[in-house]
């Protein structure tokens, strides 16, 4: 078997790549909803990719591995391993879980992630009304994650929050040491959140990037009493190219509170450090930026190895990405807690995606389905309304 072609369509927020073969097996990935302008960077690889045999992941991507970068640029090559897998997984009639080593859990749990409802303000009530919201939906969610400090409204929404000038610039730019004030609310706010979830639903916090050691210090120092899952990306996360082992692991080892950090790293190499130093307690690759699912599943085993714990992330990464997580989960080992549940947006999302269960979440898990490949689909009958101009013939 052979690739023939790779393509790329921007389907609704996300780049959707499409990988043929000589043999007439295609296979899909999908890259984040926020990383629309990646399309061309997915086309880069094409040259790289055609002629390889899809079928032997591994050597098809040494090729690609070593050009791409941290989060956006790792995405592009994350969802062509991705489809890779998929079709891997289709030409020998298995799920891809089969060609990762089979399952360790029938059922994987995942959290909240993408299912978000809208803030009344930045209050501790406004939070507490919220979290309860979370609780309150369908899927039963036995953890929810809540944004706090720099990945949140707060410094737009309580006066003097930190010592700095307030940025208007995208992914959640500010950076700077917390007022007595900033800290008290954010403390107040944890407070009324774990009062609303009680000891029935665990809480995760998202906090930066953006924190200062000593803050960080404070806020999982001050919060331990409340006995949260994990404090996120404090320090570096989202659009950060650096990981900074040494300062977190002066955090982790400050406080009993899990500390997490990981969705923006790219490639094993760049765990390496975070996982030997044990500099936290808990790491959340996202498929989509790690390079992959095997990626990832390499990851998860060695950082098992030293006693960290895995919580993938996966917000953005739309049901094409959701299945994906779904196999992958199911093949790690027993430091797995939950991955972040992405959802699909626009609605009609889940008109064009075929095979997912319904509902896709029970009691906080979804069931690991048996198909072929990742098990999902694009109807492209249903699909090829939502394609632009441009993309018109990604199905041909």
């Amino acid at each position: 078997m052979k690739i023939t072609d790779l393509k790329c369509a921007v389907i609704g927020n996300n780049p959707v790549v499409r990988i043929t073969t000589d043999e007439g097996v295609t296979g899909y990935g999908e890259v984040e909803a926020s990383k629309a302008y990646l399309k061309p960077h997915v086309l880069f690889y094409k040259p790289y990719i055609l002629g390889g045999d899809p079928t032997n992941v591994e050597r098809v991507m040494m090729g690609i591995r070593r050009i791409g970068g941290f989060k956006p640029w790792g995405s592009a090559v994350s969802a062509i391993e991705m489809a890779l897998w998929d079709i891997a997984g289709k030409a020998a009639g298995l799920p891809v879980y089969k060609l990762l080593g089979g399952k360790v859990r029938d059922k994987v749990r995942v959290y909240n992630g993408a299912v978000r409802f809208p803030m009344r303000d930045g209050s501790p009530e406004s939070y507490a009304e919220n979290v309860q919201q979370m609780k309150e939906s369908p899927e039963g969610f036995s953890i929810i994650k809540h944004g706090v400090a720099f990945h949140s409204g707060m410094p737009r929404a309580v006066p003097d929050l930190f010592y700095g000038e307030l940025q208007s610039a995208g992914f959640h730019a500010n950076r700077g040491l917390l007022t007595e004030k900033g800290m008290n609310h954010i403390v107040a706010c944890v407070e009324a959140m774990k009062g609303a979830l009680g000891d029935e639903v665990g809480l995760a916090l998202d906090c930066g990037p953006g924190m200062v050691v000593a803050d960080a210090i404070k806020l999982a120092k001050a919060v331990e009493p409340l006995n949260v899952m994990w404090l996120e990306d404090m320090l570096t996360g989202d659009y950060v190219p650096y990981v900074s082992p040494d300062l977190y692991r002066d955090v982790t080892q400050s406080t009993s509170t899990p500390i997490h950090t990981g969705e923006q790293i790219y490639l094993r190499q760049n765990f390496q450090e975070l996982i030997e130093k044990r500099a936290v307690d808990v790491i959340g690759p996202d498929p989509c930026d790690i390079g992959g699912i095997a990626e990832l599943k390499w990851v998860t085993e060695y950082a098992d190895l030293h006693g960290i714990l895995m919580a993938p992330h996966g917000t953005g990464d739309g049901l094409l990405g959701l299945a994906a997580l779904v196999q992958v989960c199911a093949t790690l080992p027993q430091n797995y807690i939950a991955f972040e549940y992405p959802t699909g947006r626009p609605e009609w999302w889940y008109d064009i995606v075929t095979g997912l269960p319904d509902p896709i979440v029970v009691d906080s898990h979804i069931e690991v389905w048996d198909r072929p490949g990742m098990g999902v689909d694009l109807d492209e009958t249903a699909a090829r309304q939502y394609l632009s101009e441009e993309d018109a013939d990604f199905f041909d």
